[in-house]
């Protein structure tokens, strides 16, 4: 099967400028469905705020955290915290797509709707971990400190269509992430607050899926080069923030993000809704682009399999010791 756009073929060369008033109406289209399907909710009605008790510090009934008071799995407090570090450094994420989107119009209106509600996931997400005792308090305002002291400049941020392309992506591995982090969190508190977030992303994603679908119409050969060089490069927001390497690779040995769900369940699904593998007519830079994204998904579904083998001999390992 292939798509053909009666765009395709137009030698138009497109600015940034030109891209967003092309696309405003799309914007305000999606941001109505949005607003239609996406419901209100309270971050104080996800946490067990009469499990909390003072810290120690100030309050001279205060106690100290340790690691057994948490009902969190090991697994579940490394993929928590760096997910709510992520999300702590939403003022940089603001500021990025403000400046490259505009703070006018349905864009602007768009801009401002998608932060305060990002804004609930790090609410929610502070409030249970430290009511819950779930992290060490002293160590993850540390880390937040440390990250949000770097800031966050994003890969993308030469190009609005980079950024539409990317966050069509990350935002549906955020939501991965944290519906996954919740399945493995061991505590259905945390776990029916991870799905309620993962809601939130999941229609962030089909808002920035549509608007890059939108973008393919109008310039699908610089919309294919785009998507091109965010999946080949694609890096998760929170790549910055303290010990991200060995955290990510705990969480990919936990089965919360790792190369195979990030193949199956991020990339393979975004590409497969839009068929941006099956476009058809597109010029030399855009045939080039689309050939290079199935080559390379082709070579990341071999390491995900390998990586696949691994996990499962990892496993057997560990049960014949159980065993023994």
């Amino acid at each position: 099967m292939t798509i053909t756009s009666p765009h395709l073929g137009s030698s138009k060369v497109w600015t940034d400028a030109q891209l967003l008033y092309a696309l405003e109406e799309v914007v305000e289209k999606e941001l109505n469905r949005h607003l239609k399907v996406a419901k209100d909710w309270m971050p104080h009605e996800y946490v067990p705020f009469s499990d909390g008790r003072n810290f120690s510090g100030v309050f001279e009934d205060g106690e100290a955290w340790e690691s057994s008071q948490s009902k969190v799995t090991d697994i579940g407090r490394i993929a928590l915290v760096v997910n709510l570090l992520t999300e702590d450094n939403l003022p940089s994420y603001h500021h990025e797509i403000a400046s490259l989107f505009g703070r006018d119009g349905a864009w602007g209106t768009w801009v401002h709707r998608w932060t305060a509600e990002e804004g609930r996931h790090g609410i929610v997400m502070r409030d249970y971990l430290l009511t819950s005792r779930a992290v060490d308090p002293d160590k993850l305002e540390q880390f937040r400190m440390a990250h949000m002291a770097e800031g966050f400049e994003s890969d993308n941020r030469h190009s609005m269509l980079h950024s539409v392309a990317y966050v069509a992506f990350q935002e549906l591995a955020t939501r991965v992430s944290h519906r996954n982090t919740g399945h493995q969190s061991g505590d259905p508190v945390c776990d029916r607050m991870l799905a309620r977030i993962a809601t939130d992303e999941n229609l962030h994603m089909v808002f920035y899926r549509n608007l890059l679908g939108a973008a393919f119409e109008l310039a699908p050969d610089l919309t294919m080069q785009s998507v091109r060089d965010v999946v080949v490069d694609f890096r998760m927001p929170g790549h910055g923030m303290p010990g991200f390497e060995r955290a990510a690779a705990q969480m990919a040995i936990g089965e919360i993000y790792n190369m195979r769900i990030h193949h199956d369940d991020v990339i393979q699904p975004v590409l497969r809704y839009l068929k941006v593998l099956d476009i058809d007519g597109l010029g030399p830079e855009g045939l080039k682009a689309q050939e290079e994204i199935g080559l390379y998904m082709s070579g990341l579904d071999r390491e995900a399999s390998k990586f696949d083998e691994k996990l499962a001999a990892r496993k057997a390992r560990r049960a014949a010791r159980a065993d023994a």
